[in-house]
C-alpha cells in the first residue's frame, strides 16, 4: 500500500502553502492562454484545488495579480542585488515576466492605488533607484536620468507587451530598449 497522497487527499491547513504557490503557477498558465477573460474557477481546476481554496487565498483577480507580482518583484529584488547588474539586466528580466504576467499588467495598473497593489510599487522603486545609482556611479546612465524615469520606462515597456500580440512582443521589447537605451545614455 502506498503511503503517497492522492491529489483528493484533504490535508486541510498543512496544505495551504502548497496550494497557494500551485494557484499562482495556475494563474500565470490560465491568464496567458486565455488573458483576463478567463474564468477565475479555471484557476482553481488548473491548481488540483477547489474553489473555496482559491477563494480563502485570493478573494478576486486583483488579489491573486498581486500574488502574481510579488513573486516578480521578490525575484528582481534578488536578480539585482548583486553588484554587476545594469539597467539593461532589469530591463530583460522585466521582458521575461511581463510575457507571462501579461493579462495581470493591465488589472495591476488599473487598480494602482489599491492598498495591495502600492508596496509593490514602493518595492520596485527601490530596485530601480539601487540600479540607477550603481548605473550612474559607473558612468553608463547620464545625469539628466533618475530613478523615476526609469520607473516610468519599464511601466510604458509592461504595458507595450502586454498590448501586443505574443508574436510581436520581442520586436517591441526590442525597440523599446533601444529607445531608453539612447535616452538614458551619458550626454
Amino acid at each position: 500500500m502506498s503511503t503517497a497522497l492522492s491529489p483528493r487527499t484533504n490535508r486541510g491547513p498543512a496544505a495551504a502553502a502548497d496550494n497557494r504557490r500551485a494557484l499562482i503557477a495556475a494563474a500565470r498558465e490560465v491568464y496567458a492562454e486565455g488573458g483576463l477573460s478567463a474564468p477565475f474557477s479555471a484557476v482553481a481546476k488548473r491548481a488540483g484545488v477547489g474553489q473555496g481554496s482559491l477563494y480563502r487565498h485570493f478573494p478576486d483577480r486583483t488579489a491573486l495579480a498581486v500574488a502574481v507580482f510579488e513573486e516578480n518583484v521578490a525575484d528582481l529584488e534578488v536578480f539585482t542585488a548583486t553588484g554587476e547588474r545594469t539597467i539593461d539586466d532589469l530591463m530583460d528580466r522585466v521582458v521575461d515576466q511581463a510575457v507571462s504576467s501579461t493579462a495581470f499588467i493591465e488589472l495591476i495598473t488599473a487598480d494602482m492605488n489599491d492598498p495591495r497593489v502600492q508596496p509593490l510599487g514602493e518595492r520596485f522603486g527601490a530596485v530601480v533607484a539601487a540600479l540607477v545609482a550603481r548605473e550612474r556611479a559607473a558612468g553608463r546612465l547620464g545625469e539628466h536620468i533618475d530613478a523615476a524615469d526609469v520607473n516610468m520606462a519599464v511601466g510604458m515597456l509592461a504595458t507595450e507587451l502586454a498590448r501586443a500580440d505574443a508574436a510581436s512582443r520581442p520586436a517591441v521589447a526590442r525597440r523599446a530598449r533601444a529607445l531608453f537605451h539612447a535616452a538614458f545614455a551619458p550626454r
